[in-house]
This record gives structure tokens, sequence and C-alpha cells, in this order.
């Protein structure tokens, strides 16, 4: 156990911490700052409708959606709650930093992934494995990384996700954590058993609903504090206008 923690140590405070902001820093500032000065091209980018899109490919709101649904989870509240707990407010700014300079990073893995995907029959195939593979000339590494991807996301991520969910169905509406697993396992086969295509048509729906119903609840938690919000904000215009208020 003591290993474990040692381990986990020097991943998450040296190796981890430094390379993942250092990696996104490094890219933010070769791209000049993408995340910022394309955004509208991004948006707009996002609407237009496609051409000659074929029968297996999916529209780029879809797509969107698709990696959106991968990103919001577990960790954007049990994780930001436990962050905030443990390193008090002022672990909310770097949340904010990292996730910046995060953007500049998922961006760079894209572009990767278009790059050395490979056309099949069924559509275009692609992802980290495949540009560690063909781009770096590393198949073994990219073997690991396949063999790795499957036992983290396939297991452990899902693991922690229905974990969170049965758990706050028990505690909010005293559901059985068994009756929980075995329809989040049934939803998912469902989803899952039609394909890309039937992925991305739920998330299309999903992920908006999704990302409205977190924005109004965050809204009105704020609400409730909101003498907490009032009085730090006015005390912070009286330093900046002191004799405007």
């Amino acid at each position: 156990m003591n290993l474990i923690a040692l381990i986990n140590h020097v991943m998450w405070d040296y190796v981890l911490l430094y390379g993942l902001l250092g990696t996104g820093i490094f890219f933010t500032y070769q791209l000049r700052f993408i995340q910022v000065f394309t955004l509208p091209k991004t948006i707009i980018n996002l609407f237009k409708p496609q051409k000659n899109k074929s029968d297996f490919g999916i529209s780029s709101l879809q797509a969107l959606a698709t990696a959106i649904a991968a990103q919001v989870g577990t960790g954007n509240l049990a994780g930001a709650a436990t962050a905030i707990v443990s390193g008090g407010p002022g672990a909310i700014f770097w949340m904010w930093f990292s996730a910046f300079f995060g953007m500049s990073t998922i961006y760079a893995e894209c572009i990767l992934a278009q790059r050395y995907r490979i056309k099949k029959p069924e559509g275009f195939i692609g992802g980290p494995a495949y540009y560690i593979s063909n781009g770096l000339k590393k198949p073994i590494l990219a073997k690991l990384f396949a063999f790795s991807t499957i036992l983290a996301l396939g297991f452990i991520g899902c693991m922690v996700q229905a974990n969170s969910i049965g758990h706050a169905f028990s505690n909010a509406f005293h559901v059985p954590l068994l009756t929980s697993g075995i329809t989040i396992a049934a939803l998912l086969l469902l989803v899952v058993s039609g394909g890309v295509k039937r992925i991305a048509s739920l998330c299309e729906y999903l992920v908006p609903t999704m990302a409205i119903g977190y924005l109004l609840g965050a809204f009105i938690i704020l609400s409730f504090r909101a003498e907490f919000i009032y009085l730090p904000l006015k005390t912070f215009l009286l330093l900046l206008f002191p004799h405007n208020l």
C-alpha cells in the first residue's frame, strides 16, 4: 500500500502535474493561443452544414457533443467538490488555469488523430494508438497504450462513474445499488450496440441537456449562497474604485 501511495505521489505531484501543464503551455505558445483567437471561427464552423457527408460520418456538432460527453462526468462534480474541500477556494483558480491550457493539448490530439487516421470500408478510424504507431513509429507503445485504455476506460473509469451514479441515487432516492448498476449496464448496452452513429445521435441531444442542467443547478446553488458572492464582490469593487462606491 505504501508503494502504491508513493507511486501516486510521484506521478501526480511531479510527473503528470508538470508534464500536462507544461505540454498545454507549450502548445498554447506554439499555436499562438488558438483556444482564444480562433473561437469565433470555431463556433461558426460548428453549426455550418456539412457537405458530402458519408453515411458513416457524423456532424461537427455530434462530434463535439461526443467529445464533451467523454469529458464531463464525475470529475466535474465529485472531483471539483473534492478539490475545493481539500485545497480551498484557490483550487478553483488552478482548475481554470489547467483547463485553459489543456484546450490546446486537446486540439493537438485531435489534429494528430486526423493526420494519422486510417480509412476502412466502414469509415475512418484513428486516435492516440494510431498516431503513436504511425506518427512516432512505436507500434509496441501503441499496443500498450490501447491495452491500458481498455483497462482505464472500459473498466476502471466506468466503475467510478457507475459507482458515483449509484451512490447518488441511493442517498437521494434510496435506490439499491444493484438496481442502479443493472439499469446503467442495460442503458449502456442499448446505446453502444447501435455503433458510433447511435452514440453520436444520443450525445447530440443529451449533452446540451446535461450542460443546461449543470449550469442551472450551479446557479440555483449560488442563489442560495448569494451573500457569499455579494460581500467579496463588493469588497473587490471598493478596492478598485474606492471613491465611486
